[in-house]
């Protein structure tokens, strides 16, 4: 069974960056950026950092939250950052923001952004624990502080649906 390095990492060293010009392919019946081509694109950069922090596989367990801000038209060139925000046991946090620009027109507009939830795979597909993660800066500070809450959030959730179905005689 191969170990895994549990040493705490920088938020920083998980840091991706995708670009991407938009095609035709990636077209919607209104002749934008389909919004799904874009999450798929937040998935992959998410995916990556998580993968990279963590120095393994990874899965998309949630996306959290996903904001569409700004329309994508074909031929913009995308930028898709992400970086984890926060990690618990098994499970990382990754914020991602995507940028849309225009070198023709000189638009450049914050389109997206969203928080997904990674777990960590070991060898045989089960969920494993993953590195502590340290937010260096006040910014790192800040998102971990604010994925926290996400995550409380989260639970939260779980456990009011949890209940709702239990009163109903549902399985939970």
């Amino acid at each position: 069974m191969a170990e895994f390095d549990l040493t705490p990492k920088p938020a920083s060293d998980s840091d991706v960056v995708l670009v991407q010009a938009m095609e035709l392919i990636d077209a919607n019946l209104s002749g934008n950026v389909h919004g799904g081509a874009i999450m798929r694109l937040i998935d992959t950069a998410a995916g990556i950092a998580a993968h990279k922090h963590c120095g393994g596989r990874v899965v998309t367990v949630a996306m959290d939250e996903m904001s569409f801000l700004e329309p994508v038209f074909i031929g913009d060139v995308v930028t898709v950052r992400a970086m984890v925000n926060d990690v618990g046991r098994t499970s990382m946090e990754v914020g991602a923001r995507v940028e849309a620009e225009n070198f023709e027109t000189k638009r450049k507009v914050h389109s997206s952004s969203a928080y997904l939830v990674f777990v960590a795979l070991d060898m045989s597909g089960k969920p494993r624990e993953v590195p502590p993660i340290v937010a260096e800066t006040e910014e790192q500070q800040q998102r971990q502080r604010e994925a926290k809450l996400r995550r409380e959030a989260r639970l939260q959730r779980k456990a009011a649906i949890d209940a709702a179905r239990r009163a109903a005689g549902e399985c939970a």
